[in-house]
């Protein structure tokens, strides 16, 4: 096989492409992936996922520093930010991250080739000029920031989620357009380090994607922080200048307008595939009204020999489910069979009190027409909650009435990111609340209060 045929080429090396570049050449395939970055990993490990959290866990100890470590006994005299180092702090997770997959591409034969890739037709690849083959292509380009319409984004005064993150100083004020997973997680960053934080949203309810309960709990907990809230609010426009930035906001449903203004702006309206430098149209790849590749359940795009993952296709734009999309890909080239429950990927929103779903929410229940049992349980009941001085929030289990199947669990509360999986196990085996409850758990854990929940789905929790 010549230098510039592969059985596999990879556009984009986020955790949709890099994983499935890997599966590929595990399999034994000839693989190459193209990045146009100088570093591998795509938006989340060079300008999202990773970066973000590596702000959020300092920010989170600098808060508790600051506030709460005089409740345990711990007395701080002097304390100060300082904003460098834990900006450094960031880069060096980054960069110790997107080295590893360099690391993993050599150690697996992956062929980076570096550059901005364009489909030229079936088979056929170009980056930068240079043309390359493979029997398989896959496009896992990922998504974009999107913006709303008079708002233009400068990374200055008005910024994106990766504008959030470099920051050269913390501002006095800050407004987010936007109360999902990114902008929420945003704005706990910068409220801990001391900047006012306005959150901004058009629905009437922030988290929209989660259980009403968990949102409405979220909201409260998120107020007694220190952040305000302007719900059912529409954003007119927003400009930038010399002593920071503007905006026109008014009632979602009408009304008079209202002038805000603050030092930084932060756009947080969600994310757009990012198709439009590939050449689709002129190859035939279909794409739907939202610029999303259209595909079927093997991936398969509208032209033979071109697959899709990720964020350009529809469903969840995370990268949890881009990295099982790549792996099952991978498998299916492979001829082996692979298939993905897309109720049963976990969502997670990495602020303090985390809060996590997986599976169906009540209103989805109740709309659905499902007869369900609900359990829960609040961590201020929990041994381990109460030591870490971390109480608030609780588990929430969706339960079928009849046969007891999980079908839903919600979390708000301290590592709920981490105790979501003990639920994405049970549900991945078709299993019930019941079996949660009969199932030992260690004492003192957090994971306790998940037990308690199962055990409160039958009405029977021990603690309450």
């Amino acid at each position: 096989m010549s230098e510039n045929k592969f059985d596999v080429i990879v556009i984009g090396s986020g955790p949709g492409g890099y994983v499935c570049a890997i599966r590929c050449a595990q399999l034994g395939f000839k693989t190459a992936c193209v990045e146009k970055r100088e570093t591998l990993g795509g938006t989340c490990l060079n300008i999202g996922c990773i970066p973000s959290k590596a702000l959020l866990q300092a920010s989170e100890k600098y808060e508790e520093a600051e506030k709460h470590l005089d409740k345990m006994g711990v007395k701080i005299s002097k304390m100060s930010l300082d904003l460098d180092g834990m900006m450094g702090h960031k880069d060096d997770v980054v960069k110790s991250n997107t080295q590893g997959i360099e690391f993993l591409f050599k150690k697996n034969k992956i062929k980076w080739l570096k550059g901005a890739g364009k489909i030229e037709g079936k088979g056929k690849v170009s980056v930068d000029g240079t043309e390359y083959s493979a029997k398989n292509i896959i496009i896992a380009t990922g998504s974009d920031v999107s913006s709303l319409p008079g708002v233009d984004i400068d990374e200055k005064n008005i910024v994106s989620s990766e504008g959030a993150l470099k920051l050269p100083k913390v501002p006095k004020s800050m407004v987010v357009i936007g109360g999902g997973y990114i902008g929420l997680e945003m704005s706990a960053v910068w409220s801990r380090l001391g900047t006012k934080v306005t959150v901004v949203e058009y629905l009437d309810r922030i988290l929209p994607g989660m259980d009403a309960e968990i949102s409405k709990e979220m909201l409260k907990i998120l107020k007694k922080s220190g952040m305000e809230f302007k719900l059912s609010t529409k954003v007119n426009s927003a400009k930038g200048g010399k002593s920071g930035a503007e905006l026109e906001i008014e009632p979602a449903k009408g009304g008079d307008k209202e002038k805000l203004k603050a030092d930084v702006v932060l756009v947080s309206v969600g994310r757009k595939a990012y198709t439009d430098k590939l050449g689709l149209k002129d190859i035939g790849v279909k794409t739907d009204d939202r610029g999303r590749i259209e595909v079927d359940g093997h991936f398969k795009t509208s032209v033979d020999g071109i697959y899709a993952i990720g964020d350009v296709i529809a469903g969840p734009m995370l990268a949890h489910k881009a990295e099982e999309e790549g792996v099952v890909l991978a498998e299916m080239l492979d001829g082996q069979s692979g298939h993905i429950d897309y109720n049963l990927v976990p969502g997670v929103v990495y602020t303090w009190p985390e809060a996590a779903q997986i599976g169906k929410t009540e209103e989805q229940l109740k709309d659905e027409g499902v007869k369900y049992k609900v359990g829960k349980f609040p961590f201020m009941a929990n041994g381990r909650a109460r030591a870490m001085n971390a109480t608030e929030g609780f588990v929430k289990i969706l339960a079928d009435e009849k046969t007891d199947k999980v079908l839903g669990v919600h979390i708000l509360g301290p590592e709920a990111g981490t105790l979501i999986h003990e639920a994405a196990v049970i549900m991945e085996f078709g299993g019930s609340a019941e079996d949660i409850a009969r199932t030992c758990h260690a004492h003192p854990t957090l994971a306790e209060v998940v037990k308690e929940a199962a055990l409160a789905v039958d009405g029977r929790p021990i603690h309450i």
